[in-house]
C-alpha cells in the first residue's frame, strides 16, 4: 500500500530538519556509514512506531541504509510532524502517519504498518506489539523480535510476559544505561521545560512546581525546574524514591495536598488518573497541568471534560477548563506528551545515544534472535558499553584503563 501522509510538498522543510539532526548525531552518522557497508538488515522488514519527528526520521534512514525495508508510523497523534513524514516518503520509505490523527486514524496507521509482515519491530509505548498479538497473530512466526523504547511500553510488555502472552523476544531498550540515564533524565528534563516555556511564555522562577513520579524522567524534570528557580514538590508511591527526592532537596507530599499549592504540575509516572477529580477541586485558579508520561491518561482528561462548566482555548496547545468551584485551570497539549506535542522532543545529542542503542539492538536481534530463550531481554552489556565508548570519543574525553595488576587484584577481591 502507498504511504498515507498529509502532503508530500512539505518534504523540503522535513529534509532540513533531518539534516540538522544528522549534523548533531555523531553516533548515528557512524552507524549509517557502517551499515551502508555491512547491510545487517538486508532482506528484512522493520516496522517502527516512534514519535515521528526529525530524530526518529534519521534513525529510520540509518536502518534503511543497513538494507531494511522500513514501514513507519508515529506513536502519538500530536507528535507527528507532517513535513518530516513527507521527507521520509520522498527518501523512499513507506510512512503511515499525520499530525492530529483521530484515534481511529492512528490505529489504522499502526495496522497498515503491521500488514507488511515485519521481521523486526521498533516500538515506543507498545502499540505495535499489542496489535500484533491481537490482530495479526498469523504474522507472528516471521517476527524475529523487537525493541521497546520507553518505560510505559516495558510495563505493558512485562504484563504480557507474566501472563504468558508475549510470543517473541523484546529488547528492553529503555533499561539500557545509555538510554535511561541520559534520555530519561537529561532529555526529558530539558525537553519538558522547552515545551512548557515555549507554550506558556510564563516565568518558572518563584513558582511552585509539582512533579508526579521520581523515576529517571521525574528526576530530570525536577532538576531542571529547580535550575529555573522553582520550588519543587514531588509526589511518589515508592518510599525509596520519596526519600531520594527529600535528600535531593525537594519536598514530598501526597498529590491531594500538593494540588493546593502548585502553579505547574508535570505527571511522569506511566500510570493513570494521577491527577483526578478530587485533585482538580483543590487546584488554585490558574494552575497549569501537563503530562510527560506516554499516554494521555495521567491527568484524568475524560473526567475533567465532563465536570468543566466552560472550556476555552487560551492559545495554541493551552486549553482552559472552568471548574464547578469557579477556578480556571489550564492543560497543555491535551494532556499528551508535552515535550513532543508542544515541542520538538529531546535534544539531538541525547537521542543520538538512545537511537544508537535501538539500531544496535535491532542488529543484535537479527544476528542472535534464533538463540534467545527469554521473551524479555536487556540490551547486551557490550552494546551499552560500545555506545558509551563511542560517545566519549566524540566528546573528546578519555578514561583510565585497568592495568593487568589491577585486574588481578580485583579478581582476587572477588
Amino acid at each position: 500500500m502507498a504511504s498515507e501522509i498529509r502532503d508530500l510538498n512539505l518534504a523540503e522543510s522535513g529534509e532540513q530538519k533531518i539534516e540538522w539532526v544528522k549534523r548533531n548525531c555523531d553516533l548515528l552518522r557512524t552507524l549509517e556509514k557502517e551499515f551502508s557497508e555491512t547491510k545487517p538488515f538486508e532482506g528484512k522488514k522493520i516496522a517502527l512506531s516512534v514519535h515521528l519527528e526529525a530524530k526518529t526520521a534519521y534513525l529510520c534512514k540509518v536502518l534503511k541504509a543497513g538494507g531494511a525495508s522500513m514501514y513507519v508510523t508515529g506513536s502519538n497523534p500530536l507528535s507527528t510532524q507532517d513535513d518530516v513524514a513527507a521527507a521520509l516518503v520522498k527518501a523512499g520509505l513507506e510512512v503511515h502517519a499525520w499530525y492530529d490523527a483521530t484515534d481511529e486514524e492512528y490505529m489504522g496507521h499502526i495496522r497498515e504498518v503491521l500488514k507488511q509482515g515485519p521481521n523486526i519491530i521498533i516500538d515506543d509505548g507498545g502499540d505495535l506489539v499489542h496489535m500484533m498479538h491481537t490482530e495479526f497473530t498469523d504474522l507472528i512466526p516471521q517476527v524475529i523480535g523487537g525493541c521497546e523504547e520507553t518505560t510505559t511500553g516495558i510495563i505493558r510488555l512485562e504484563a504480557m510476559n507474566q501472563a504468558g502472552k508475549l510470543q517473541f523476544p523484546m529488547v528492553r531498550v529503555n533499561n539500557a544505561d545509555c538510554k535511561h540515564l541520559f534520555d530519561n533524565r537529561y532529555g526529558t528534563g530539558q525537553s519538558v521545560w522547552d515545551g512548557i516555556n515555549r507554550t506558556t511564555n510564563l516565568i518558572v522562577a518563584g513558582k511552585i512546581v509539582v512533579v508526579a513520579g521520581y523515576g529517571w524522567c521525574g528526576k530530570g524534570v525536577a532538576m531542571r525546574a529547580k535550575g529555573l528557580g522553582a520550588r519543587v514538590i514531588v509526589t511518589e508511591i515508592n518510599p525509596v524514591r520519596a526519600i531520594e527526592a527529600v535528600m535531593d532537596g525537594f519536598d514530598v507530599m501526597p498529590m491531594h495536598e500538593a494540588a493546593k499549592l502548585g502553579d505547574f504540575f508535570v505527571t511522569v509516572t506511566g500510570c493513570d488518573k494521577v491527577i483526578d477529580e478530587e485533585d482538580f477541586a483543590q487546584l488554585k485558579d490558574g494552575a497549569i497541568l501537563c503530562n510527560a508520561g506516554h499516554f494521555d491518561c495521567e491527568i484524568d482528561m475524560a473526567r475533567l471534560r465532563e465536570i468543566a462548566t466552560e472550556t476555552k482555548e487560551m492559545r495554541k496547545n493551552i486549553q482552559g477548563y472552568k471548574l464547578p468551584g469557579g477556578q480556571w485551570i489550564f492543560v497543555l497539549a491535551e494532556g499528551r506528551l508535552v515535550n513532543l506535542a508542544a515541542g520538538d522532543g529531546h535534544p539531538a545529542e541525547i537521542m543520538d545515544m538512545s537511537f544508537a542503542i535501538q539500531a544496535l539492538s535491532a542488529k543484535y536481534l537479527v544476528e542472535h534472535g534464533s538463540e534467545l530463550k527469554e521473551k524479555l531481554i536487556d540490551v547486551p552489556r557490550e552494546v551499552d558499553e560500545d555506545v558509551a565508548k563511542r560517545k566519549l570519543e566524540f566528546l573528546g574525553k578519555q578514561i583510565d584503563v585497568l592495568t593487568p595488576e589491577q585486574v588481578e587484584y580485583l579478581n582476587k577481591a572477588l
